[in-house]
């Protein structure tokens, strides 16, 4: 198939990579140091657009590449009024998959937090928080795929109303640290006053948010509408 790529950092040149090496072609790069934009013939001549950019970007880069009708695969986090926006007003043959991560890994990570986490429902002793590490020029927090762990225990805990980045009384605690080239860690932390549970994915390498964007792009294609890692996860895999 036909790729488009907007936004060509690290992630987008890991996911070039990738989609090579599934025999795909990337037809369209557009960013800030290349000639090729949204509107333009190239572009529209990709099957499936994957975007990688920034929070302030994400929503106006879906928009145009919806807008030229090529189904759109995004990464970018923290831009979540935007993409609430987008979900609302999608049309016709518009196709749009939007996760917080990619990663077969995270996917497993995620069926195994939600399970974990209805168990401990039953057992208040145990208070959870989570920590998120990433490299240094990730600038926003916490990130996509703390928001998504913590969403799911927060859904089966009474006693929670949120999450906060700060200490709180009923709030979900996310900690995030910056640190090195960092690919991305996540720890989930069930602490009582007898023990510690502890869930954790730690990425070696950007190339498994990669494939996974590039399975989303191979996914999307003929599928209108909103669609979620979740439901692409269950059909994929069968379950």
């Amino acid at each position: 198939m036909k790729i488009a790529l907007i936004g060509y950092g690290k992630m987008g040149h890991a996911i070039e990579r990738a989609a090579i090496a599934r025999g795909h072609e990337v037809v369209a790069i557009v960013d800030r140091d290349t000639d090729i934009k949204i509107d333009s013939p190239q572009f529209r001549a990709a099957d499936a657009a994957i975007e990688f950019t920034m929070p302030a970007a994400a929503e106006a880069n879906v928009r145009e590449a919806l807008k030229q009708g090529v189904p759109v695969v995004s990464g970018t986090t923290a831009w979540g009024e935007g993409l609430e926006r987008i979900k609302t007003e999608l049309s016709g043959e518009q196709a749009l998959i939007w996760s917080g991560n990619y990663s077969l890994g995270v996917n497993i990570f995620f069926a195994v937090n939600r399970y974990l986490a209805k168990i401990m429902a039953r057992f208040p002793q145990y208070q959870p928080d989570i920590t998120e590490t990433h490299h240094v020029h990730k600038l926003d927090h916490p990130s996509g795929t703390a928001l998504m762990t913590a969403e799911q225990i927060i859904d089966t805990m009474p006693s929670l109303t949120g999450w906060s980045e700060e200490p709180q009384e009923g709030k979900l605690l996310i900690n995030h640290i910056r640190h090195a080239e960092v690919p991305g860690i996540h720890t989930v932390t069930w602490e009582s006053d007898v023990d510690t549970l502890t869930l954790g994915h730690s990425a070696k390498s950007r190339d498994g948010f990669a494939l996974g964007a590039v399975l989303a792009a191979e996914w999307i294609v003929g599928k209108p509408g909103y669609h979620t890692i979740d439901e692409m996860m269950s059909q994929i895999l069968g379950v």
